[in-house]
């Protein structure tokens, strides 16, 4: 049956696999023909993800610090050139901006943003990316679109990651490798299983959606999806807008 979506015969490499909307990528990724690559910190939440994955003897996994340059050079070479990459590892970090400190903008800068472009740069040196691939980083509404109270750092985070993926696409448009960003607002992750937000402030925030509640991880992956499948071939340098409505208030 003919369908654009596919993504058989693809290799697709993921990032921040362990949990999220990075495991529901690789996930739904399997599902629709890819070989995927699975990359996080945390081995044994990296392994449940492996697992959960539709049978293929090409999918690989790899427990991974993307922040230490040496262990990612070290892995590059471990890798099969690749036809898509999901850039989803990242942190949130609430904190009111009075209490933001050159150390802990950097640290958050280090991981959402400097650890998935040397990632990129390092594929493209060792020619691990096909022409003709598709790019995706997972930013965010926040940053922008909007933001929120004690969010400055994370905003500046995926504000920068915004703005390097439309330059990115300008620079690689003659290698046909687009570059997009899907630009999610919340969504039910563990992401924010340990942050200062209480459940009550987190049912209060839902009331702001116009469908009424946060996004789930198979919905961003979906979206996903479709930036890294033929079906998307003329699109690069774009942000995918998945807000439940949010941003039209």
């Amino acid at each position: 049956m003919y369908n654009p979506f596919s993504l058989v015969g693809k290799t697709v490499l993921i990032t921040g696999a362990s949990s999220g909307i990075g495991r529901a990528t690789a996930i739904e990724c399997a599902k629709m023909g890819a070989n995927v690559i699975i990359t996080g910190r945390n081995t044994e939440r990296l392994n449940d993800t492996f697992k959960a994955l539709y049978p293929s003897e090409a999918h690989m996994q790899f427990v991974l610090d993307l922040t230490n340059d040496g262990h990612v050079i070290d892995t590059i070479p471990k890798l099969p050139p690749v036809d898509g990459i999901v850039h989803s590892a990242g942190v949130m970090r609430i904190l009111p901006f009075g209490f933001v400190n050159r150390a802990k903008l950097e640290d958050l800068m280090d991981i959402n943003f400097m650890a998935p472009v040397a990632l990129t740069q390092a594929l493209l040196k060792h020619k691990k990316i096909t022409n003709s691939a598709s790019i995706v980083f997972v930013s965010s509404t926040s940053g922008v679109i909007n933001s929120a109270v004690a969010n400055s750092m994370y905003s500046a985070t995926k504000g920068a990651i915004n703005g390097i993926a439309k330059g990115m696409a300008i620079d690689l448009a003659s290698k046909k490798i687009r570059v997009n960003c899907v630009n999610p607002g919340m969504v039910e992750t563990p992401l924010y299983d340990n942050s200062s937000i209480s459940l009550e402030q987190l049912e209060e925030d839902k009331k702001k959606y116009l469908l009424g509640r946060y996004g789930k991880p198979e919905e961003v992956a979906y979206a996903i999806i479709y930036l890294l499948s033929d079906a998307s071939k003329w699109t690069t340098g774009t942000n995918l807008l998945l807000d439940g409505g949010y941003t039209l208030l």
